[in-house]
């Protein structure tokens, strides 16, 4: 019965494919028939049991940052250390049910050659299966569980990415057999970003930039947009409003890859929020551990900085608070923050002060763009 189980699932539990990638929706369908199949077969045999689901961990514990050898840029991705799902468990019956209901939604979306949002999934089985799946929550890691056990992108499986992202600047984006769209023509609401990963991959891109700055805030970026920063700094702009949604990940990667000589800088908030949504754009987060290689750029932290602070009035300091510092201990106790920005993160904990962009209106509100053209000329960039 051992050899019987272990060949069973041999399909899922190749120790070299510890990453998730995008394949066709033909191989995502035969995958999920093969594990329904060998499901069968084992509940079927002579000795009938009920096999569980070897899923790669996605807990902190087999975390990773890759070492790049022959790029700037690093990575999270999970070892080889694996976690089941059970039927037989109490604990996580419940879980091993969810993991077969959302293959069976993933089954139907792709035979219709639909793509769905995790909202749209979540409504659907809030609708079919109320016992099960009762938050949006118990659907997002149940979406993960199927990736880790299929090693299939989310894409892949037919679920589309939800996108707040904007971009602004000097960049010509054309989707196959369609206009042109100059996002330098978009005035201060800029181009929202498909959440379609793969209208994205196939996006033909022109730009005559040559930074791209990552803006955390939605109204930072409209100023900057508004005040046409592009124009003065030849860049592009782009924004997730706040901590970074696949989508516009996505397209970042893509930006990096297809102009692989433009500087990626981020303008944040002096805070441990701020250096964390600077870290997932960098090296991705835990929670996609399996596909985190897909969404990592070589970004730099351009601002705000310690030293900048020179130039904030008192006033505008604001004390950090609980969340911050829990912020703060997670990122502490990450092996993948590099020394200088770990400093930076000692400094905001002592001095307990927290800064946000928009305390350099002091200088006006014009003062940011000539804030970022004497970073940029600080660091050498030019």
């Amino acid at each position: 019965m051992e050899d019987l189980c272990n060949s069973s699932m041999r399909f899922f539990s190749d120790q070299h494919l510890c990453f998730a990638d995008i394949i066709p929706p033909s191989e995502v369908r035969a995958r999920i028939e093969v594990a329904v199949l060998n499901f069968l077969r084992i509940l079927t045999s002579p000795a009938p049991a009920i096999s569980d689901l070897p899923l790669i961990n996605r807990k902190s514990s087999n975390r990773r940052v890759s070492q790049g050898l022959l790029t700037e840029v690093s990575w999270i991705f999970l070892s080889h250390s694996f976690c089941t799902r059970s039927l037989m468990r109490a604990n996580a019956a419940k879980a091993f049910i969810r993991v077969w209901k959302v293959m069976e939604m993933c089954f139907q979306i792709l035979v219709q050659e639909k793509r769905v949002t995790q909202r749209e999934l979540f409504y659907k089985l809030l609708c079919d299966s109320p016992d099960y799946f009762t938050s949006q929550l118990q659907v997002n890691r149940t979406i993960q569980d199927v990736v880790a056990l299929l090693r299939c992108s989310r894409f892949s499986l037919g679920i589309m990415a939800s996108s707040r992202g904007l971009v602004a600047g000097r960049l010509l984006l054309q989707e196959p057999n369609e206009e042109v769209v100059d996002c330098s023509a978009c005035g201060s609401s800029g181009h929202a970003i498909s959440g379609d990963l793969n209208l994205l991959e196939k996006l033909i891109l022109k730009t005559d930039a040559r930074y791209i700055i990552v803006v955390e805030k939605h109204a930072i970026f409209q100023r900057l947009a508004e005040d046409r920063i592009f124009n003065q700094i030849p860049s592009i702009l782009i924004t997730a409003k706040g901590y970074p949604d696949i989508a516009t990940r996505f397209l970042l990667h893509r930006l990096s890859r297809a102009f692989p000589d433009l500087p990626i800088l981020a303008l944040v908030d002096w805070n441990p929020a701020g250096l964390a949504i600077l870290c997932t754009f960098k090296f991705g987060s835990i929670g996609m551990g399996l596909e985190a290689y897909r969404y990592a750029c070589n970004v730099k932290w351009l601002g705000l900085r310690g030293n900048d602070l020179q130039l904030i009035p008192e006033q505008s300091m604001v004390p950090l608070k609980q969340r911050d510092l829990q912020i703060a201990t997670s990122l502490m106790s990450s092996e993948f923050l590099q020394e200088n920005y770990r400093e930076e993160l000692a400094v905001m904990v002592q001095l307990g002060q927290r800064v946000e962009i928009e305390a350099l209106y002091f200088h006006g509100y014009g003062y940011l763009g000539k804030y970022i053209a004497k970073k940029i000329v600080q660091a050498n960039y030019i």
